[in-house]
């Protein structure tokens, strides 16, 4: 029975001094809690948040203003580094303006002085020099030529008819009124010396290159590709073809005995 009772005795003691300590920290922590959480509600003075709350947030700034309002507003910065407000920027000076002005024009005058210089040394040194300039060029006699003949010489990689006509077939091309021809044009327009025709051997159909002295009319030429004849002035009067055989740049030179085409 004695130790049983001193067994009761200490379980007695313990739990009194559990209850004890619960009741001292509980009496400690809760006052303590309290002045913290009125301390930081009066610093900050924020509205308290629930998370459960479906309204927006709203929070105060130190100042007691409501951020996104009119009362919202930053003070100016007044620290020792601070500059002093100069207001609206003021339009410089015109005179230096006019000076900018000046020296923007100028720039653009070379630099458009540069580029005019740069195109043109381009375009020249794109252009042929003298000595092709000169194999551009042939001299052929035309003494030679009978009349009614027709010579072929190449110039340029281009066949050139040389042809010296007769009486006859200059009076049946002008016997024509050229004005209804499909391509019109006289025959005075085409030539220098009426009686010899210079003229390129291309067909102005398809390129091909047509016989002289053949085809409907006298002294002309005929096109066997596709049918096209030629008058002897060269130009278009039946077939495919839509316009005359062309004339080259020509003259003649040394008292008329030669012709220089090209």
């Amino acid at each position: 029975k004695g130790i049983v009772a001193m067994l009761l005795g200490r379980s007695l003691l313990g739990l009194s001094c559990a209850r004890g300590a619960l009741g001292f920290s509980s009496s400690f922590i809760r006052p303590f809690l309290a002045t913290h959480s009125r301390g930081l509600q009066s610093d900050a003075k924020v509205v308290s948040m629930s998370t459960n709350s479906i309204h927006p947030v709203t929070i105060k700034t130190p100042g007691g203003a409501m951020a996104g309002t009119d009362d919202y507003a930053l003070d100016a910065y007044s620290g020792k580094d601070a500059l002093p407000n100069q207001g609206r920027l003021q339009p410089g000076d015109p005179s230096r303006r006019a000076f900018a002005y000046f020296m923007m024009g100028t720039a653009r005058f070379f630099y458009a002085s540069a580029a005019r210089l740069a195109v043109l040394k381009f375009v020249h040194y794109m252009n042929a020099s003298a000595d092709v300039l000169a194999l551009a060029s042939i001299e052929v006699p035309v003494e030679g030529i009978p009349p009614g003949g027709c010579i072929v010489v190449k110039w340029r990689g281009k066949p050139v008819f040389i042809k010296k006509r007769t009486q006859e077939e200059l009076d049946d091309i002008n016997a024509v009124d050229w004005k209804s021809l499909r391509d019109p044009q006289s025959d005075k327009a085409r030539r220098i010396k009426e009686e010899v025709l210079i003229v390129l051997g291309v067909c102005t159909h398809l390129g091909c290159v047509p016989i002289s002295n053949a085809g409907d009319f006298k002294g002309g030429w005929f096109c066997p590709c596709h049918g096209s004849h030629y008058d002897a002035s060269a130009r278009i009067r039946k077939g495919p073809a839509p316009l005359n055989l062309e004339v080259p740049p020509y003259e003649f030179i040394e008292g008329d005995s030669k012709v220089k085409i090209g």
